[in-house]
Protein backbone atom coordinates (compact mmCIF):
# COMPACT_ATOMS: atom_id res chain seq x y z
CA UNK A 1 0.00 0.00 0.00
CA UNK A 2 1.41 3.40 -0.89
CA UNK A 3 0.27 7.00 -0.66
CA UNK A 4 1.64 10.53 -0.47
CA UNK A 5 1.82 13.19 2.18
CA UNK A 6 2.39 16.88 1.57
CA UNK A 7 4.59 18.14 4.40
CA UNK A 8 3.57 21.48 5.89
CA UNK A 9 6.92 23.21 5.73
CA UNK A 10 7.69 26.93 5.58
CA UNK A 11 8.76 27.92 2.10
CA UNK A 12 8.19 24.51 0.51
CA UNK A 13 6.39 24.23 -2.83
CA UNK A 14 2.76 23.16 -2.69
CA UNK A 15 3.44 20.25 -5.04
CA UNK A 16 6.27 18.84 -2.88
CA UNK A 17 5.18 15.41 -1.70
CA UNK A 18 6.74 12.50 0.13
CA UNK A 19 5.96 9.00 -1.11
CA UNK A 20 4.59 6.97 1.82
CA UNK A 21 4.39 3.18 1.99
CA UNK A 22 2.36 1.27 4.59
CA UNK A 23 2.73 -2.39 5.55
CA UNK A 24 -0.29 -2.89 7.87
CA UNK A 25 -0.88 -5.93 10.02
CA UNK A 26 -3.56 -8.41 9.07
CA UNK A 27 -6.88 -7.90 10.82
CA UNK A 28 -6.87 -9.51 14.26
CA UNK A 29 -3.07 -9.91 14.39
CA UNK A 30 -1.59 -9.15 17.86
CA UNK A 31 0.18 -5.80 17.71
CA UNK A 32 3.25 -4.61 19.59
CA UNK A 33 3.76 -1.17 18.07
CA UNK A 34 4.20 1.01 15.00
CA UNK A 35 7.58 1.19 13.25
CA UNK A 36 8.41 4.16 11.02
CA UNK A 37 11.29 3.30 8.65
CA UNK A 38 13.76 5.71 7.06
CA UNK A 39 16.03 4.53 4.26
CA UNK A 40 19.65 5.36 3.51
CA UNK A 41 21.52 7.71 1.19
CA UNK A 42 20.77 7.22 -2.50
CA UNK A 43 18.21 4.46 -2.00
CA UNK A 44 14.45 4.29 -1.34
CA UNK A 45 12.07 2.66 1.10
CA UNK A 46 11.23 -0.13 -1.36
CA UNK A 47 14.55 -1.72 -0.43
CA UNK A 48 13.07 -2.57 2.97
CA UNK A 49 10.04 -4.63 1.98
CA UNK A 50 11.61 -7.83 3.36
CA UNK A 51 12.34 -6.12 6.66
CA UNK A 52 8.82 -4.68 6.79
CA UNK A 53 7.40 -8.16 6.20
CA UNK A 54 9.49 -9.52 9.08
CA UNK A 55 8.38 -6.69 11.36
CA UNK A 56 4.77 -7.53 10.48
CA UNK A 57 5.40 -11.15 11.45
CA UNK A 58 6.86 -9.95 14.76
CA UNK A 59 3.71 -7.92 15.52
CA UNK A 60 4.56 -4.43 14.28
CA UNK A 61 2.68 -2.25 11.83
CA UNK A 62 5.15 -0.56 9.50
CA UNK A 63 5.25 2.70 7.61
CA UNK A 64 8.09 4.14 5.54
CA UNK A 65 8.72 6.94 3.08
CA UNK A 66 11.19 8.17 0.50
CA UNK A 67 13.31 11.13 1.59
CA UNK A 68 13.07 14.37 -0.40
CA UNK A 69 15.25 13.96 -3.49
CA UNK A 70 15.03 10.17 -3.30
CA UNK A 71 12.85 7.42 -4.73
CA UNK A 72 9.37 8.57 -5.71
CA UNK A 73 9.33 11.71 -3.55
CA UNK A 74 9.66 15.24 -4.90
CA UNK A 75 12.99 16.88 -5.62
CA UNK A 76 16.02 16.46 -7.84
CA UNK A 77 18.03 13.39 -6.94
CA UNK A 78 20.24 14.04 -3.93
CA UNK A 79 19.28 17.69 -3.52
CA UNK A 80 18.27 19.41 -0.29
CA UNK A 81 16.38 22.73 -0.47
CA UNK A 82 16.87 23.70 3.20
CA UNK A 83 19.39 22.60 5.82
CA UNK A 84 16.74 21.06 8.08
CA UNK A 85 14.41 19.77 5.35
CA UNK A 86 14.90 16.07 6.16
CA UNK A 87 14.27 16.71 9.87
CA UNK A 88 11.11 18.68 9.17
CA UNK A 89 9.89 16.03 6.73
CA UNK A 90 10.31 13.36 9.41
CA UNK A 91 8.42 15.52 11.91
CA UNK A 92 5.56 15.90 9.41
CA UNK A 93 5.40 12.14 8.80
CA UNK A 94 5.46 11.45 12.55
CA UNK A 95 2.54 13.85 13.04
CA UNK A 96 0.60 12.20 10.21
CA UNK A 97 1.37 8.72 11.56
CA UNK A 98 0.37 9.53 15.15
CA UNK A 99 -2.89 11.05 13.91
CA UNK A 100 -3.73 7.69 12.28
CA UNK A 101 -2.57 5.24 14.97
CA UNK A 102 -3.80 4.25 18.43
CA UNK A 103 -1.94 6.51 20.83
CA UNK A 104 -1.49 3.62 23.26
CA UNK A 105 0.93 2.01 20.82
CA UNK A 106 4.66 2.79 20.97
CA UNK A 107 6.13 4.56 17.94
CA UNK A 108 9.59 3.26 17.05
CA UNK A 109 11.85 4.88 14.46
CA UNK A 110 14.10 2.66 12.35
CA UNK A 111 16.73 4.45 10.29
CA UNK A 112 19.50 3.10 8.09
CA UNK A 113 22.49 5.29 7.15
CA UNK A 114 21.14 8.76 6.27
CA UNK A 115 17.77 7.73 7.69
CA UNK A 116 19.41 6.83 10.99
CA UNK A 117 21.14 10.19 11.15
CA UNK A 118 17.88 12.04 10.44
CA UNK A 119 16.04 10.02 13.10
CA UNK A 120 18.81 10.45 15.68
CA UNK A 121 19.03 14.20 15.04
CA UNK A 122 15.28 14.62 15.55
CA UNK A 123 15.50 12.62 18.79
CA UNK A 124 18.52 14.65 19.97
CA UNK A 125 16.56 17.86 19.39
CA UNK A 126 13.47 16.45 21.19
CA UNK A 127 11.24 17.64 18.35
CA UNK A 128 8.70 14.81 18.72
CA UNK A 129 7.80 12.11 21.23
CA UNK A 130 9.49 8.86 20.20
CA UNK A 131 9.22 5.60 22.15
CA UNK A 132 12.13 3.72 20.59
CA UNK A 133 14.93 4.12 18.07
CA UNK A 134 16.86 1.66 15.91
CA UNK A 135 19.99 2.91 14.15
CA UNK A 136 21.59 0.86 11.36
CA UNK A 137 25.03 2.02 10.14
CA UNK A 138 24.37 5.68 11.02
CA UNK A 139 26.95 8.21 9.69
CA UNK A 140 27.78 9.69 13.10
CA UNK A 141 31.21 10.17 11.56
CA UNK A 142 30.97 10.72 7.83
CA UNK A 143 34.33 9.13 7.02
CA UNK A 144 35.76 12.28 5.41
CA UNK A 145 39.18 13.78 6.01
CA UNK A 146 39.82 17.35 7.16
CA UNK A 147 40.32 18.67 3.62
CA UNK A 148 37.15 16.98 2.38
CA UNK A 149 35.10 18.40 5.26
CA UNK A 150 36.50 21.87 4.56
CA UNK A 151 35.58 21.55 0.87
CA UNK A 152 32.03 20.48 1.76
CA UNK A 153 31.64 23.48 4.09
CA UNK A 154 32.91 25.86 1.41
CA UNK A 155 30.70 24.45 -1.33
CA UNK A 156 27.67 24.53 0.97
CA UNK A 157 28.29 28.20 1.72
CA UNK A 158 28.78 29.21 -1.93
CA UNK A 159 26.94 26.70 -4.18
CA UNK A 160 24.86 24.44 -1.91
CA UNK A 161 23.30 22.57 -4.87
CA UNK A 162 26.67 21.62 -6.32
CA UNK A 163 26.44 17.90 -7.20
CA UNK A 164 28.79 15.44 -5.54
CA UNK A 165 29.11 11.68 -6.01
CA UNK A 166 28.49 9.23 -3.18
CA UNK A 167 31.51 7.29 -4.36
CA UNK A 168 30.83 3.78 -2.99
CA UNK A 169 29.79 1.11 -5.53
CA UNK A 170 27.10 -1.44 -4.60
CA UNK A 171 29.70 -4.21 -4.34
CA UNK A 172 31.18 -2.41 -1.33
CA UNK A 173 27.82 -2.13 0.44
CA UNK A 174 27.11 -5.86 0.75
CA UNK A 175 28.84 -9.21 0.24
CA UNK A 176 25.62 -10.48 -1.38
CA UNK A 177 26.43 -10.18 -5.10
CA UNK A 178 22.80 -10.72 -6.09
CA UNK A 179 21.69 -7.85 -3.90
CA UNK A 180 24.53 -5.62 -5.12
CA UNK A 181 23.47 -6.26 -8.72
CA UNK A 182 19.86 -5.46 -7.83
CA UNK A 183 21.03 -2.14 -6.36
CA UNK A 184 22.96 -1.38 -9.54
CA UNK A 185 19.96 -2.08 -11.79
CA UNK A 186 17.41 -0.25 -9.63
CA UNK A 187 16.12 2.77 -11.57
CA UNK A 188 15.16 4.54 -8.33
CA UNK A 189 18.65 4.17 -6.85
CA UNK A 190 21.06 7.07 -7.37
CA UNK A 191 24.63 8.00 -6.46
CA UNK A 192 24.36 11.77 -6.07
CA UNK A 193 24.17 14.27 -3.24
CA UNK A 194 24.30 18.04 -3.19
CA UNK A 195 26.87 19.98 -1.20
CA UNK A 196 24.09 20.92 1.24
CA UNK A 197 23.17 17.27 1.81
CA UNK A 198 26.86 16.41 2.25
CA UNK A 199 27.12 19.22 4.80
CA UNK A 200 24.16 17.79 6.70
CA UNK A 201 25.95 14.43 6.84
CA UNK A 202 29.13 16.08 8.10
CA UNK A 203 27.50 18.32 10.71
CA UNK A 204 24.56 16.33 12.11
CA UNK A 205 26.66 13.41 13.32
CA UNK A 206 28.80 15.42 15.75
CA UNK A 207 25.65 17.13 17.03
CA UNK A 208 24.15 13.72 17.85
CA UNK A 209 27.37 12.53 19.48
CA UNK A 210 27.40 15.62 21.70
CA UNK A 211 23.99 14.61 23.05
CA UNK A 212 24.89 10.94 23.62
CA UNK A 213 25.70 11.25 27.38
CA UNK A 214 22.17 12.61 27.97
CA UNK A 215 20.33 10.14 25.72
CA UNK A 216 16.85 9.24 26.98
CA UNK A 217 15.12 7.25 24.20
CA UNK A 218 15.62 3.45 24.25
CA UNK A 219 17.94 2.78 21.32
CA UNK A 220 19.39 -0.19 19.46
CA UNK A 221 22.55 0.69 17.57
CA UNK A 222 23.79 -1.75 14.90
CA UNK A 223 26.95 -1.05 12.93
CA UNK A 224 29.27 -2.72 10.43
CA UNK A 225 32.95 -3.26 11.15
CA UNK A 226 33.89 -3.18 7.44
CA UNK A 227 31.79 -0.16 6.51
CA UNK A 228 33.17 1.56 3.39
CA UNK A 229 30.64 4.42 3.40
CA UNK A 230 30.71 5.74 6.98
CA UNK A 231 33.24 5.54 9.80
CA UNK A 232 32.11 2.91 12.36
CA UNK A 233 34.16 4.76 14.98
CA UNK A 234 31.26 7.20 15.27
CA UNK A 235 28.93 4.39 16.34
CA UNK A 236 31.50 3.06 18.80
CA UNK A 237 31.88 6.54 20.31
CA UNK A 238 28.12 6.88 20.69
CA UNK A 239 27.89 3.46 22.37
CA UNK A 240 30.73 4.30 24.77
CA UNK A 241 29.33 7.67 25.86
CA UNK A 242 25.56 6.97 25.93
CA UNK A 243 23.91 5.55 29.09
CA UNK A 244 24.22 1.73 28.84
CA UNK A 245 20.77 1.23 30.34
CA UNK A 246 19.30 3.25 27.44
CA UNK A 247 21.46 2.31 24.45
CA UNK A 248 22.15 -1.27 23.34
CA UNK A 249 24.85 -1.56 20.68
CA UNK A 250 26.20 -4.41 18.59
CA UNK A 251 28.92 -4.36 15.96
CA UNK A 252 29.18 -6.91 13.16
CA UNK A 253 32.95 -7.01 12.55
CA UNK A 254 32.95 -8.58 9.06
CA UNK A 255 29.83 -6.93 7.64
CA UNK A 256 29.68 -4.19 5.03
CA UNK A 257 27.46 -1.11 5.33
CA UNK A 258 24.08 -2.55 4.22
CA UNK A 259 23.50 -4.68 7.31
CA UNK A 260 19.95 -5.75 6.45
CA UNK A 261 20.99 -6.69 2.90
CA UNK A 262 24.19 -8.50 3.81
CA UNK A 263 24.94 -12.09 2.85
CA UNK A 264 24.93 -13.00 6.55
CA UNK A 265 21.94 -10.88 7.54
CA UNK A 266 20.06 -13.36 9.72
CA UNK A 267 22.04 -12.43 12.87
CA UNK A 268 21.14 -8.78 12.22
CA UNK A 269 17.45 -9.65 11.96
CA UNK A 270 17.69 -11.80 15.08
CA UNK A 271 19.29 -8.99 17.08
CA UNK A 272 16.54 -6.58 16.02
CA UNK A 273 13.74 -9.01 16.85
CA UNK A 274 15.23 -9.83 20.26
CA UNK A 275 15.55 -6.15 21.18
CA UNK A 276 12.04 -5.27 20.00
CA UNK A 277 10.37 -8.22 21.70
CA UNK A 278 12.16 -7.55 24.98
CA UNK A 279 10.74 -4.02 25.13
CA UNK A 280 7.41 -3.97 23.35
CA UNK A 281 4.96 -6.71 24.43
CA UNK A 282 1.86 -7.58 22.41
CA UNK A 283 -1.13 -5.42 23.32
CA UNK A 284 -4.79 -6.38 23.48
CA UNK A 285 -6.05 -3.76 21.04
CA UNK A 286 -8.60 -3.95 18.26
CA UNK A 287 -6.40 -3.77 15.18
CA UNK A 288 -8.23 -3.15 11.92
CA UNK A 289 -5.27 -3.33 9.54
CA UNK A 290 -4.26 -0.15 7.67
CA UNK A 291 -3.89 3.24 9.38
CA UNK A 292 -7.24 4.99 9.81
Amino acid sequence: MSSDVTPTLPGSALDDTLALHDWPLSIGWPIRGQVLMLHGLGEHIGHYTDLADSLNQWGFAVRGYDHYGHGESSGQRGELPQDDRLIQDLAAVIDDTRARMDDRLPLILFGHCLGGLVAARLVSQKLRRIDGLVLSSPPLRAGLGFAQRALVRSLNAIVPQWPLGIGVPPEMLTHDVTMAQAFRLDALQHDRMSARLAHFLVSAGPAVLARAPRWKVPTLLLYAGQDKLVDPAGSRQFAQTAPPEVVTSHGFPMHFHALFHELQRQPVYDMLQQWLWSRYPAMALEWSGAPA
